[in-house]
């Protein structure tokens, strides 16, 4: 490598000099290839991201049912003191109609027996609150009113009733 000498002070008496690179500089940059590869690690990183965030976002969503549900069970609990048993109740009992509609992600229904009922939040794969669902499940309340019993429950409804989001089936 040829180096020259130049100086940069005015003065006689203070030269420092530097070396000067005569050679041309190698360009900077970055190949295709690394471009493609940053791409597609970001592309996977992206997937990954959107499907837990869509996660994240559906059991959000479970608050909107567990307050449902709790009006509910206080509903079905004041079922019972006015009538001895929960045999015969009915949505409307509890304040439900089990319909999708356009301002709640959930249809809600009951199910009655002598002392305990199951409550129902359905997720609304179609005519519900944007955005629908892709899979829906069912989350719901199993609550005895003597002995007071409530366990909470969710299941998938497309791939044989297997549980969802932490909680068991049964």
């Amino acid at each position: 490598m040829k180096r020259e000498f130049i100086s940069t002070s005015k003065s006689p008496i203070k030269s420092f000099d530097k070396p000067k690179n005569i050679l041309p500089e190698k360009e900077h940059g970055f190949t295709l290839i690394e471009l493609i590869v940053v791409i597609i690690i970001v592309g996977i990183l992206a997937a990954v991201g959107m499907t837990q965030y869509s996660s994240i976002v559906e059991k959000s969503r479970l608050a909107e049912a567990k307050i449902r549900l709790g009006t509910m069970r206080q509903l079905a609990y004041e079922y019972y003191l006015n009538n001895g048993t929960l045999v015969g109740i009915q949505n409307s009992d509890v304040g439900v109609d089990n319909t999708c509609s356009s301002t709640s992600f959930y249809q809600y229904l009951v199910g009655g027996g002598s002392t305990v009922v199951n409550m129902y939040a359905v997720r609304c794969t179609s005519g519900g609150k944007t955005p629908n669902a892709s899979r829906g499940y069912s989350f719901f309340l199993h609550y005895g009113a003597d002995p007071e019993v409530s366990e909470w429950h969710c299941y998938w409804n497309d791939d044989g009733n297997e549980p969802c989001f932490g909680y068991s089936r049964w």
